[in-house]
């Protein structure tokens, strides 16, 4: 007989193109561009769609931030 163990997986938050960009602060505009100059921001393509994992865009934002003396 075989015993059924049941997993939990962890499903990341991906936010649309609108979405990142209004937590940003930036225009759609400008994430293509940054997608066509080589992506500082990961992301991922779901069909013809591009999805950002939330977790990705808060590590942009975390890494970009500049301390103040």
């Amino acid at each position: 007989m075989q015993s059924i163990t049941q997993t939990t997986v962890t499903v990341p938050v991906l936010w649309d193109q609108r979405q990142t960009a209004d937590y940003l602060g930036v225009s759609p505009k400008w994430l293509e561009r940054d997608r066509w100059l080589g992506a500082k921001i990961p992301y991922i393509k779901v069909g013809r769609g591009v999805r950002y994992r939330a977790a990705d865009v808060v590590a942009f934002v975390e890494s970009n931030s500049v301390e103040v003396a």
